[in-house]
């Protein structure tokens, strides 16, 4: 590496053990993905006033000399256990990094396509019997959508203002929405 491995350890005590493991990842990601310039880890035990059994939050950030960057985030899985396990979190860690690099590769290659991003929009609003809706987009039309295309609920459950994403596609009657998801409720002031 042209900068020298940053590791960042907060809320307990590094060990030999731990900077041995995350430098064997390191080295396992080099081997397939070629030489990394730079790499910072960073490591954050649960608080001393947190309850026992909370997870480890290790996040990576590393650069390569193509000009391409693994930036894994820290882990926001709570209720997986395994992440207590400070040498679980770190290859946990480093697993989504290669796997971050691998979809780049073959990205780059061309054997797969860019994913794109479901559009947004809010709910309009809601027929009375709950059978369909309409959102209005974020560039500002109207789609109608069935209750057939809501992810996880009901369309009796969706109210107006709450921001949804969803899979535009053509229907007998112009552009309908499909695979309603919610992303934020609407919140009324009282």
């Amino acid at each position: 590496m042209e900068t020298p491995l940053q590791i960042e350890i907060q809320g307990f005590k590094p060990s030999s053990h731990v900077r041995e493991l995350i430098e064997t990842n390191l080295a396992k990601v080099e081997a397939r993905f070629g030489r990394i310039t730079s790499c910072r880890v960073a490591i954050h035990a649960p608080g001393a006033h947190h309850r026992a059994g909370e997870p480890y939050a290790v996040s990576i950030r590393a650069a390569l000399p193509n000009g391409r960057e693994v930036n894994v985030g820290k882990v926001s899985r709570p209720n997986d256990r395994r992440q207590t396990d400070v040498n679980f979190a770190i290859n946990d860690a480093f697993r989504r990094a290669v796997r971050q690099l691998r979809d780049q590769t073959r990205l780059l290659r061309g054997e797969v396509k860019p994913a794109r991003r479901a559009p947004t929009g809010v709910v309009a609003r809601v027929s009375g019997d709950g059978e369909f809706g309409y959102v209005t987009t974020d560039d500002g039309r109207e789609i109608y959508f069935h209750a057939n295309s809501v992810l996880n609920g009901k369309l009796i459950d969706l109210r107006p203002g709450d921001r949804v994403a969803y899979h535009e596609e053509v229907g007998e009657k112009g552009p309908q929405a499909s695979t309603v998801r919610v992303l934020s409720r609407h919140q009324k002031n009282h």
